[in-house]
């Protein structure tokens, strides 16, 4: 009987991101894969909601890849959103526009939306996971020191659940942690085993 880790050696897997966090996991995961990443225009229609748009993101990225792949690539993309009362917070431009989101998440309950897109055979199929996170009311000292520390203008909404900030002010989580972290790998993985099953 072939094992699942076998059948997915069949394929040459790549993460289209630059982001650290999703390698761990899909390290972690145990399947072998390769980097590539694309510079990518990530903006989206007016009026999207937080699904539609990570989702609009992670197929836009995908789709950069269509005329590059082999019979036998699978092409893994991402987006990650943080969404406030239905105000989509990307990444902070700077130092300040981190300390302003994070004043706004202090002491409220956010969604961390992940689009999720994989392109093989020529096709692309998607999907989102949504987790809910609470954050107790932070001091303007903590949220600068995090920010002063931590510099997350890399990350949607200015913060990485995994970071300080997580172990300090997390109240409450809804929903997958990794997929706060950047990566629905449960879902993800999920998905693979429908592909590489007979």
């Amino acid at each position: 009987m072939t094992s699942l880790f076998e059948k997915l050696k069949n394929f040459r897997i790549i993460l289209a991101s630059g982001s650290l966090r999703r390698r761990q996991l899909l390290k972690e995961l145990g399947i072998d894969f390769e980097v590539a990443v694309k510079s990518f225009d990530e903006s989206f229609p007016d009026g999207f909601s937080g699904e539609q748009t990570a989702e609009y993101i992670a197929v836009s990225k995908a789709k950069t890849f269509v005329n590059d792949i082999k019979d036998n690539d699978l092409i893994i993309t991402a987006d990650t959103i943080v969404c406030l009362n239905g105000k989509i917070l990307g990444k902070p431009g700077d130092k300040a526009d981190a300390i302003q989101m994070l004043q706004e998440l202090s002491g409220n309950t956010h969604e961390v939306i992940t689009g999720v897109s994989v392109l093989y055979g020529g096709t692309i199929t998607s999907f989102t996971d949504t987790s809910k996170v609470t954050f107790r009311k932070l001091s303007d000292e903590e949220i600068v020191y995090y920010v002063e520390t931590y510099n997350p203008c890399d990350k949607a909404g200015a913060y990485g659940i995994q970071e300080w900030i997580g172990l300090a002010a997390c109240t409450r989580i809804e929903g997958s942690f990794y997929n706060i972290m950047g990566l629905p790998v449960q879902k993800l993985y999920d998905k693979l085993c429908s592909i590489a099953a007979p």
